[in-house]
């Protein structure tokens, strides 16, 4: 079996199944899903499963965060599902409605996303030159730098072929018409030449450019999805192609890239205008806003500002973001180092390492956010370092890779050297401090802070008290129609068969999750006990139909409060199981789980007793 087929095979049935994929792309750490529907999408499974960080919901795309092993998870998917990179999974189903604002970052993200990679390659390998240079152990002049220089400069320079590429593919036209139309806008001979057109004379310039190349193939697409309708099949495979290159490379040339041009500009001068009116504000809102705009999937509409940046020979303002894997990193060493939680202590140490190399997901989603005040903490410290770079001027020349891999993408323009690597350093020593010292100082174990256990001894001090949830009868977990929950996957708990739709608290703690389909709830109690109460399976897909909550997440609750009325009927009517586990979610860190002997329980009966 190879390394991640069996963890492909999971994400796929619990996405849906192959029938629901419309569309896979990638990033750096997650697999970004357009399914047809995403309620039947198995959050909670996946969440729980090994091999997946998080699950999260945004910009129309469903994603799967992956880490490091991300591409080779996601060329497994492709495999499994028989698609290429980008290909659709439904190409007669209608896609789903969005937004503006989700279509275009859903857009923007499938048309850079797959040159990601190779475009942070390219900007380190810019930087890495420079570095050399100034420590003259290469000339500008030598053979093998001049080599390395084409290597790093050739995406840049025909940039426009690439995107091509990748929105032709995006719009479900012949990916290589819209290669072939890139090549063309870059065609040396007709770069900054004046032409005669018709009698008008035209003389401009596409090479590193992105609006041009983008708006020609849109507008190519619609020649193209015509003339499929009407040609026919017998000279289809030749005729379109020329037609549309025919049509489409005049008009793009002539019309739509200078009119893209000048957007392009007029986006540099808006950049321009806000970094000039404050660069200190610029930057601490770019470097303690992006970890945010990570968590919501957004980021990478960044990543398409900064390019037309630096393809104009512009630094870039995203830059200011530097310290955010940095300042991320140091809160989970802090913590690493001040912790005496043996689980925790063997999650943050593959964190830390993974950050430094600029992947922070495992940081964030396994540490510092269900901690959110340590990633306030490292929003601020990377805030601090992005105001200090605007301070300085500082500002990155070259993308490239995240952590120590940003560094280099720094150097370029007429600043030394020394000056630029002096000023990213302060920059990022400023962040690193304030994010661990604070961390340091502010970090409790939650466990002995609030329950006094002696962890070196292992004895328990704490015993937490869980009253049923629901009146009816009690079956072991092994007994759940889920398999996740039969497993145990998700935790170890029981499953209640309820005789009434009363949902109550369990104890005194806080809703911590409350899904909008309201199906599920979990509530952390006052005693650091987390359970999650998932009322039948699949009733996802209900979406809230039967389900009348009497709190929402954030809540503190007390024994015996009333969070929830399920209509039994209705789950029924559907032809879904009522049959609703109960699980401690965080039975890792038990000792003990003591189960009832009872066949039926009601109110204020008592179902389990947890000892720490």
């Amino acid at each position: 079996m190879r390394k991640y087929e069996k963890l492909a095979e999971e994400i796929i049935s619990n996405v849906g199944g192959k029938d629901n994929v419309n569309a896979l792309t990638h990033c750096i750490t997650r697999l970004r899903f357009r399914l047809k529907e995403e309620s039947v999408a198995k959050d909670d499974v996946l969440k729980n499963m090994d091999g997946v960080i998080t699950v999260m919901h945004g910009a129309g795309q469903y994603q799967v965060v992956i880490g490091n092993h991300v591409t080779e998870v996601y060329d497994e998917i492709c495999k499994q599902l028989g698609i290429q990179a980008g290909d659709t999974g439904n190409e007669g189903k209608e896609p789903e409605k969005k937004g503006i604002g989700a279509f275009l970052i859903d857009f923007i993200s499938n048309v850079m996303g797959p040159c990601i990679n190779v475009l942070c390659a390219s900007g380190m390998i810019k930087g890495i030159l420079s570095i050399l240079t100034f420590f003259g152990w290469m000339t500008q002049t030598s053979g093998i730098y001049q080599i390395l220089n084409a290597s790093g400069d050739a995406l840049f320079y025909f940039f426009p072929i690439l995107l091509g590429y990748t929105t032709a593919k995006k719009l479900k036209m012949e990916p290589f018409i819209g290669l072939v139309l890139g090549a063309g806008l870059v065609y040396p001979a007709i770069q900054n030449v004046d032409l005669d057109i018709l009698g008008f004379q035209l003389n401009v310039n596409y090479t590193s450019t992105i609006l041009p190349i983008i708006f020609t193939v849109v507008f190519a697409s619609f020649v193209y999805k015509l003339l499929i309708k009407v040609v026919p099949d017998v000279i289809k495979a030749f005729f379109v192609p020329m037609v549309v290159m025919m049509v489409a490379m005049p008009i793009g040339f002539m019309f739509i890239g200078p009119v893209m041009n000048q957007v392009s500009i007029v986006l540099g001068n808006m950049i321009t205008a806000g970094y000039n009116f404050s660069p200190v504000l610029a930057g601490f809102l770019v470097g303690g806003l992006y970890q945010i705009m990570v968590l919501f999937g957004v980021h990478g509409a960044f990543g398409a500002v900064a390019f037309i940046q630096i393809a104009a020979g512009e630094p870039s303002f995203l830059g200011f973001m530097a310290g955010t894997t940095f300042t991320q990193t140091a809160v989970v060493v802090a913590i690493w180092l001040r912790t005496k939680n043996k689980k925790l202590k063997s999650i943050a140490f593959p964190a830390i390492i993974s950050g430094l190399f600029g992947v922070t997901e495992p940081a964030i989603y396994g540490i510092t956010l269900p901690r959110i005040k340590f990633f306030i903490i490292s929003c601020i410290g990377a805030g601090l370092t992005g105001a200090y770079l605007g301070l300085t001027d500082t500002l990155l020349w070259h993308l490239t890779g995240l952590g120590i891999f940003t560094i280099p993408g720094f150097i370029g323009g007429t600043a030394a050297v020394s000056k630029i690597l002096f000023n990213v350093i302060v920059a990022l020593a400023i962040g690193i401090l304030f994010s661990f010292v604070l961390t340091y100082v502010l970090y409790k174990d939650e466990a002995e802070a609030e329950t006094g256990i002696n962890t070196k001894q292992n004895s328990v001090t704490c015993k937490t008290t869980i009253a049923t949830p629901l009146k009816g009868d009690v079956l072991d977990l092994s007994e759940a129609e889920d398999e996740a929950f039969a497993l145990g996957t998700l935790g170890d708990g029981v499953v209640i068969k309820p005789k009434d739709g009363n949902v109550f608290a369990p104890f005194d703690g806080t809703v911590t999750v409350l899904f909008p389909t309201f199906h599920a709830i979990g509530i952390t109690g006052d005693s650091g006990v987390e359970i999650l109460i998932h009322v039948g399976f699949n009733t996802v897909q209900l979406e809230g139909k039967g389900f009348v909550p009497h709190i929402k997440q954030g809540d503190h609750v007390k024994e015996g409060q009333l969070l929830l009325e399920v209509d039994l009927k209705e789950i029924e009517k559907a032809g879904f199981s009522t049959q609703t586990p109960v699980i401690i979610s965080n039975s890792a860190d038990m000792i003990e789980l003591i189960k009832t002997n009872k066949k039926s329980v009601a109110k204020e009966d008592t179902l389990m007793t947890v000892l720490y």
